[in-house]
């Protein structure tokens, strides 16, 4: 089933398209990332006069494996510290795939950096390998410490693989991470009492303290201190909890000076609701309306204990809210033309987008059933009064729905490839989508995406 509306291009109220802000602070922040990784191993070079046989070799990779692998804790904590400068030009979600990119490559430094020195330290001792742990574990400062760290890092990354992550709830895994902070806790002392580039180099520990002490004030300041005063200012409260289509509801929110948290349609905040069961866990859910300074609603769809619960929160019951997060907003717009492409409960921050963006703006909006199409009434008054194109697409009672090709979307959008395409959905409709924009001649860098996988 597929209905729209006659496009015309809108430009009324004053609302024109400006070319946005191109920000080249994902390009810093990956040079300064680099560059430490540089100074690491510049580090080593400085303190290695020589390489020796086969034990020097085991042992001086080992060496750099270990001072990559601490840099990179570092890197992974700042990465998701919510620094908002961060999260609001690279992404949440981008930065999330950095972080799980980065923690795997951080899990392969640490192993090898144990492996490689237990080997090479035994062809110095002559002694076999399972001595050489012994020795090392229980008579080196700090070791069986940074030992215990290491099994934590191992336990947490394995349980983040893809395959142990889909059988887990959001809640489990969010609060597993909180054992990397223990983790490198852990790890940090080993690392400068055991470290031949840091034992009597003054210089090296002072970098050391410099670089985990600011990443701790970070994350500290954005992660804690900033929601806990957040909360006690804007007095969040909910007004009402009302449904929009099978298993999904929209909370409507009252608050206090909200006009101070600058959230932009898009965006989303960590949602914390001060009642029993959900206290405990802040998760993220997309603004479905413009933000207003006395009000905020979102819009969610029942798919575990968390969001189901939230159609039965009381009218009243206090309500913490980090944020706002993510770069899904129209700073990322660099064509005239926009097309919103989204699935399922996806619709809620394109919802935001549609009423917003100026220009000639596209919806293209894909549920399993029609009574699945939450919002649809705020969608077709908002396509009404801009005269803009909304197309629903819905199995029908056979079961059968378009797919998701590069001749579907240009049959519906004959000039999609001069299109900006903001994309919110399924992680399968969402990979498939992309799938087809490239086909249809989109380019990467006008696919902006927001993922349901974080």
């Amino acid at each position: 089933m597929t209905t729209t509306f006659t496009s015309t291009t809108y430009a009324s109220r004053g609302m024109r398209h400006r070319q946005p802000r191109r920000s080249i602070v994902p390009f810093l922040a990956q040079l300064l990332i680099w560059t430490g990784a540089a100074g690491v191993l510049g580090l080593w070079w400085s303190d290695t006069t020589s390489v020796i046989g086969p034990a020097g070799w085991l042992t001086g990779a080992g060496r750099i494996t270990g001072l990559l692998a601490g840099y990179a804790c570092a890197v992974l904590l700042a990465l998701m510290g919510r620094i908002p400068l961060l999260d609001h030009t690279v992404g949440t979600d981008r930065l999330a795939r950095w972080h799980a990119l980065g923690g795997r490559c951080t899990i392969s430094l640490a192993l090898a950096h144990t492996l490689l020195i237990i080997w090479g330290y035994s062809l110095t001792s002559h002694t076999n390998v399972v001595s050489q742990t012994s020795t090392l574990v229980l008579h080196y400062p700090d070791l069986l410490k940074g030992t215990a760290g290491f099994l934590l890092f191992l336990a947490t990354g394995i349980l983040s693989a893809r395959a142990a992550r889909r059988k887990m709830s959001y809640e489990t895994w969010h609060y597993l991470h909180f054992a990397t902070y223990l983790a490198v806790f852990l790890t940090f002392g080993h690392q400068l009492s055991n470290g031949a580039d840091f034992v009597g180099n003054r210089l090296a520990q002072a970098a050391w303290y410099t670089l985990f002490l600011c990443v701790a004030a970070l994350v500290a300041w954005y992660r804690f201190a900033v929601p806990l005063r957040r909360g006690l200012r804007h007095r969040l409260r909910v007004t009402g909890v009302y449904p929009e289509a099978p298993g999904v509801v929209s909370v409507h929110l009252s608050g206090e000076h909200l006009d101070e948290l600058r959230a932009e349609p898009g965006q989303f905040l960590r949602w914390r609701f001060l009642t029993r069961g959900l206290w405990w866990t802040a998760n993220p859910y997309s603004l479905s309306a413009p933000a207003h300074p006395g009000r905020l609603r979102i819009t969610v769809k029942a798919a575990g204990g968390h969001s189901a619960a939230l159609a039965r929160l009381a009218p009243g019951t206090r309500v913490w809210a980090e944020g706002p997060y993510g770069g899904f907003t129209a700073h990322r717009r660099t064509a005239p033309k926009v097309l919103l492409l989204g699935g399922g409960v996806g619709i809620t921050p394109l919802r935001t987008l549609f009423e917003t963006l100026p220009g000639q703006v596209t919806l293209i909006y894909r549920a399993r059933r029609a009574e699945d199409l939450a919002l649809r009434g705020e969608i077709d008054a908002i396509a009404a009064h801009r005269r803009a194109a909304v197309h629903y697409i819905v199995d029908e009672p056979t079961g059968y729905s378009p797919p998701l090709t590069a001749l579907g979307l240009t049959s519906l959008v004959p000039d999609l490839a001069a299109h900006d395409v903001y994309l919110c959905g399924p992680p399968g409709m969402t990979e498939a989508a992309i799938r087809a924009l490239r086909e249809a001649g989109v380019p990467g860098r006008r696919i902006h995406h927001e993922s349901f996988a974080l």
